[in-house]
């Protein structure tokens, strides 16, 4: 549901409807109909295997990174 998606990444709505369109471009999420009874929402939107392969691999390439906390930023705790 768009407004909930919107609530949660905290974006407004004219951004988060770009970035919603280029998903579903790329394959990466799917559009469907709402059929529910909320009159609110017309849209729902579902990750396509596409979609949930390219979080699979972003999630294994960041386990894979060191994370390393700046020097700067250490002293100042």
């Amino acid at each position: 549901m768009p407004t909930r998606i919107m609530y949660s990444a905290n974006l407004s709505w004219k951004p988060l409807r770009q970035i919603l369109k280029n998903l579903v471009s790329q394959d990466l999420i799917e559009e469907e109909a709402f059929k529910e009874r909320d009159k609110r929402t017309k849209k729902v939107y579902r990750i396509t295997e596409k979609g949930d392969n390219v979080l699979r691999y972003f999630n294994r390439a960041k386990d894979l990174m060191e994370i390393e906390v700046a020097p700067s930023y250490a002293r100042m705790r």
